[in-house]
């Protein structure tokens, strides 16, 4: 057999999404080197890796033999650059973090110092909603994930960074309306989509102060929000870490209302007993130590 570690990686990615056309988004490739670099590994088999029932691909049994053992090649390979990066005396690997859509104005801060100091550690940072974020928790196919609501039942190792505000939020061009829970109830809401922890915030918001009545717009990212905020479609109770330069700009409006803010917290979790490479281990650390001075430095404006 003559497969180059390329291919296992290509081969792996395609049984994981079951569509080449998945696989070659998430590999930055296009379809058909894929489908050129699968076919010149199951070509090294005479037994198929895969087969395609109407339109569906289907990994074989012994297609998820050869994934099985793949991804133990890759691990061994992987553990040969982190042996010669040691003894060269580097910290080198990679590390994947998962975070919600509003953790995007966060993370990169506490990255960023970490990066310069350890250019060899490639971090990819993958954006989602909450609920692929926990599913991917659930399969532990990050290295950390970065929440502001902890998911129940799953047992986590935690580093706290700082606080998520929620505000009500409206256009600058309503900023000498008086919300009440009574105005509230008359006017359009702007939510989040389902499984977001914005919008289940805002929803036990609603439900605590007994505000009925609404109608609702349901929007999928809090820049979707943002633009309909700003457009005057209506309110909405939303992170001040991702309002900083509306704000500034004075293109949005903070509202006063009874028992706003919401107060959670971000944090960078991982699964417990989960074996964290060098490199992980060293991210821990070093954002333990600097995490203080990271909030004061970037995040001072929204702690007050």
């Amino acid at each position: 057999m003559n497969f180059t570690l390329h291919q296992l990686r290509v081969f792996l990615k395609v049984v994981e999404n079951k569509s080449v056309t998945k696989a070659a988004e998430e590999l930055f490739l296009t379809q058909p080197a894929v489908s050129i670099q699968l076919k010149r590994f199951q070509d090294q088999f005479e037994i198929p890796l895969t087969e395609v029932m109407g339109r569906q691909l289907h990994i074989t049994d012994f297609g998820r033999e050869v994934a099985s053992v793949s991804k133990k090649i890759l691990d061994e390979a992987e553990g040969l650059s982190l042996a010669t990066a040691h003894y060269k005396g580097l910290l080198t690997g990679k590390i994947k973090i998962s975070v919600v859509s509003t953790g995007k104005y966060v993370i990169p801060y506490f990255l960023r110092d970490f990066m310069k100091k350890y250019p060899s550690v490639e971090i990819i940072i993958n954006v989602s909603n909450k609920q692929s974020v926990v599913k991917g928790l659930q399969k532990n196919d990050s290295d950390f994930y970065l929440v502001s609501v902890l998911p129940d039942g799953i047992p986590l190792e935690k580093v706290e960074l700082l606080d998520n505000k929620l505000y009500m939020v409206g256009s600058s061009r309503f900023r000498d309306m008086k919300l009440t829970k009574k105005r509230l109830s008359e006017l359009t809401l702007i939510f989040r989509e389902e499984g977001s922890a914005t919008r289940n915030a805002m929803s036990a918001y609603l439900e605590d102060q007994k505000i009925q009545g609404y109608k609702s717009m349901e929007l999928v990212s809090n820049e979707a929000v943002k633009q309909a905020v700003n457009a005057g479609l209506g309110f909405s109770i939303m992170p001040l870490i991702g309002l900083r330069n509306e704000l500034a700009m004075e293109s949005l409006h903070i509202f006063s209302m009874k028992k706003l803010p919401i107060i959670t917290r971000w944090h960078l979790v991982y699964p417990k007993g989960k074996q964290l490479l060098p490199a992980s281990v060293e991210l821990i650390r070093f954002i333990e130590e600097n995490k203080q001075q990271v909030v004061e430095n970037y995040f001072d404006w929204a702690m007050g």
